[in-house]
C-alpha cells in the first residue's frame, strides 16, 4: 500500500442490456466498495453499448486519466461480446488465442463441451495477464492498467480476491454516516459552511424515506479519521442548535 498517495480508478460498464434497462447494474457498487477498502477511489463510471469504437474511445480517455480501469461485461462467448478485441485494438496488440486460458477451459469442460462458442472466451490481446475465475472457469484478463471482468455479478465478485495483490492502493477511504429527521433545505446552508471549513472531507447529503417519514443521511468520506471526527463534531454542533433529531437506520 502506498501511503499518502491518492490512487484512483474508473469503471467502464459494457453492454446493450444495461442501457436498455433489461439488466440492472450491481457491479459498480461491488467494485467501488472493494476498491474503497483497499484505498482506491472511483472517480468515474461510464456505460457504453457493444460498439467497438465507443469502447475504444472510452478506454483511451479513462486509462490515461486514472491509475486503473475496470471493465465489466463483453468477455463471454456470444457475437456481441467484443471487449477483448476492443482492448487489443486500444493498445495496438494482436487479438489471439491465449494458450494458458485455452488449457484452463479445456480442462474445465467435459469432452465435447468446449465448443466453438466457448473457445471464443480464450481469445485475448497478446500477452494479456489472466484473472482467474473460481466460479465458472473462464478467466478475465488485464493489459497494463486495464482489468477486464465478466458482467455476471456473482462471478465478478468471486474474482476480486485474485486481484488483491495486483492493485496497489493508497490509504483506505473511511466513511461515517449521520442520519437526521429533517429535509435538505433545512441544513443546506449549515452544511455548506462545514464543507468550506473541511476541504479534505467529502460530504454527501442523501434524502431518504423511512418509516413513513422523510430524512437525510450525511455521509463523510476521507482517508483521515481525525478529519472526519472534526467534521462530524461541527455537524453535531449545528444539529444541536437547530434541534434536529438524529435517527438510527
Amino acid at each position: 500500500m502506498t501511503k499518502n498517495k491518492k490512487v484512483n480508478a474508473a469503471i467502464l460498464i459494457i453492454g446493450n442490456e444495461i442501457l436498455s434497462g433489461r439488466t440492472q447494474d450491481t457491479n459498480t457498487g461491488t467494485l467501488a466498495n472493494w476498491l474503497n477498502s483497499i484505498g482506491v477511489k472511483v472517480n468515474e463510471v461510464r456505460v457504453v453499448p457493444d460498439i467497438e469504437k465507443k469502447i475504444i474511445d472510452s478506454l483511451n480517455i479513462l486509462r490515461t486519466e486514472n491509475d486503473y480501469v475496470f471493465t465489466t461485461g463483453g468477455i463471454g462467448p456470444t457475437h456481441d461480446d467484443i471487449t477483448a478485441q476492443s482492448v487489443a485494438k486500444t493498445f495496438g496488440l494482436k487479438y489471439e488465442i491465449h494458450k494458458e486460458a485455452f488449457k484452463i477451459l479445456e480442462a474445465y469442460y467435459k469432452p465435447g463441451e468446449f465448443n466453438e462458442g466457448r473457445q471464443k472466451m480464450v481469445w485475448m490481446p497478446e500477452n494479456a495477464e489472466l484473472i482467474l475465475n473460481p466460479t465458472s472457469g473462464a478467466p478475465g484478463f488485464s493489459v497494463k492498467n486495464v482489468f477486464c471482468l465478466p458482467g455476471v455479478p456473482s462471478i465478478l465478485k468471486s474474482m476480486l480476491g485474485g486481484l488483491k495483490n495486483r492493485i496497489v492502493g493508497g490509504q483506505p477511504i473511511l466513511s461515517q454516516t449521520i442520519s437526521l429527521r429533517t429535509v435538505e433545505s433545512e441544513i443546506a446552508s449549515s452544511l455548506n459552511k462545514v464543507q468550506d471549513k473541511n476541504k479534505e472531507v467529502e460530504i454527501g447529503s442523501y434524502p431518504f424515506f423511512h418509516a413513513g417519514k422523510l430524512g437525510v443521511s450525511i455521509v463523510l468520506r476521507s482517508e483521515d479519521q481525525s478529519k472526519i471526527d472534526l467534521c462530524n463534531s461541527q455537524i453535531l454542533e449545528f444539529i444541536k442548535e437547530k434541534k434536529i433529531e438524529i435517527v438510527d437506520r
